[in-house]
């Protein structure tokens, strides 16, 4: 199972290392292609997109095909948009090639989900996922920093060719480790709920992203995206709740444990993922460090994720709820010094808060997804997994509009500016305590190995 459980790490990094690398590399690729913000803006918007139709039928593509043979060619297609991206003469061609990657980064994540919950078991469960969550919050974190030296030290292309060598190897190392799973025959594909679901998730997604750049919600380009991703998910669900056989399951929240950590999940991405936003501006902007000291500076924070790894074993026997509400409340207060802390605050005190944060994140990860998958039936997996995936990212993006929001709306120094920000980033994690402490708790176990 760590085998496993390595191999399917392998190729999460790639996926999940390109978009905070690819984000420090906006600047760099606006002055090589002498394109404007807007223009250049769409590298990561055709990424975030075209991963936001994936990532809706993702569920189905795995019952369908089988998770191993969706894993390898979300992988492979994944690889290949990153060997375009690279070579990419021009940025119209670049922003195509980065919505082909954001095709495969779509259906890495859900369905290494999918692959670990099925193998491992409720028993096993927690140690599995112990890996996945410490690298899940680890490379987000250490992103900035490797794009910051990928940058100094040879050219942008290598942000994008970085990835084919990754990918290559877990293709290689997936062959010999990762179990094939015969393809079952599901209901036939809904293309009207796809129809629905992807360009809802898009215009969510799209529209908060815009949000976090423009700094308000007041914008057009902010409310229009916005409120028509929210219509066609209110379409979606009413017909989802109907229908026999959705394209993304909806009745699954009916099951209590998977209700309150997929709560936890879009609470923790509104509070919590939303501060990792503040964290390198704050070094930049308040203590002037350049990008890649302040990507080092957060580099505790990564130690402390891989310090709680051994809590895996810790959620499987003693249940979820008490890790989930313990990790939530640690990662809170180690972010209140932020919130009131400043230009000569010492460094020593704000590296120590961000190894705890570290530890409180990850350990509330690993309890969240253990407890989200506790009571889910066998048969339904691949759909909890769309699910938890589409949950961390919309609360993820709602968090970084918010905050951002906070940061550009606050009058006064820049400091009291991340003082409020920091300061509502702890107020909205409380929010995340109520469901936490349901995580996990007695449902449908009995149903939970059918």
């Amino acid at each position: 199972m760590v085998r496993l459980a390595l191999v399917l790490v392998l190729g999460a990094i790639a996926p999940l290392l390109d978009a905070t690398i690819a984000g420090v590399a906006l600047p760099t690729l606006a002055r090589e292609f002498a394109a404007g913000t807007a223009a250049v803006g769409w590298v990561s918007t055709a990424y975030l997109l075209a991963a936001a139709v994936t990532i809706a039928a993702s569920g189905w593509l795995s019952e369908r095909f089988g998770t191993k043979r969706v894993w390898l060619t979300a992988l492979a297609v994944f690889a290949a948009g990153s060997a375009g991206a690279g070579v990419a003469g021009d940025l119209g061609s670049l922003i195509a090639f980065r919505a082909v990657q954001g095709v495969g980064a779509g259906l890495v994540q859900p369905v290494i989900l999918t692959i670990l919950v099925r193998t491992a078991g409720p028993e096993q469960l927690g140690r599995v996922l112990a890996i996945v969550t410490a690298v899940t919050v680890l490379v987000p974190i250490l992103g900035p920093v490797a794009g910051g030296l990928i940058l100094a030290g040879g050219d942008w292309r290598w942000i994008f060719f970085v990835n084919v060598p990754l990918c290559v190897l877990a293709v290689v190392a997936a062959g010999f480790v990762v179990p094939a799973e015969a393809p079952s025959r599901p209901p036939r594909f809904d293309a009207p709920g796809l129809a629905l679901l992807a360009p809802a998730l898009a215009g969510v997604l799209y529209g908060l992203s815009r949000a976090a750049t423009t700094a308000g919600f007041a914008d057009a380009r902010v409310l229009v995206p916005l409120a028509g991703g929210l219509l066609l998910l209110g379409v979606y669900v009413v017909r989802a709740l109907r229908g026999d056989h959705p394209l993304v399951d909806l009745r699954l929240f009916r099951i209590p444990s998977f209700a309150a950590a997929g709560g936890v999940q879009f609470l923790a991405g509104l509070s919590l993922y939303g501060a990792m936003f503040l964290l390198p501006l704050y070094y930049q902007q308040v203590r002037g460090q350049d990008a890649l000291a302040a990507g080092l500076l957060l580099a505790p924070q990564g130690l402390g994720s891989l310090l709680v790894r051994p809590l895996g074993g810790v959620v499987d026997r003693a249940g979820a709820a008490r890790v989930a509400v313990t990790g939530v409340l640690v990662c809170a207060l180690a972010t209140v010094p932020f919130a009131a802390a400043g230009p000569r605050t010492s460094p020593l005190l704000l590296g120590g808060a961000l190894l705890v944060r570290g530890a409180g994140l990850s350990a509330a990860n690993i309890a969240v997804m253990a407890g989200a998958f506790r009571d889910v039936p066998r048969a339904a997996v691949s759909g909890a997994s769309t699910v938890t995936r589409v949950l961390q990212q919309t609360g993820g993006s709602l968090g970084t509009a918010v905050l951002a929001v906070v940061l550009a709306a606050h009058a006064g120094s820049v400091t009291s500016a991340f003082h409020a920000a920091f300061a509502w980033s702890v107020a909205l994690t409380a929010l995340a305590l109520l469901p936490a402490f349901l995580v996990g708790g007695r449902g449908v176990r009995a149903d939970a190995k059918g």
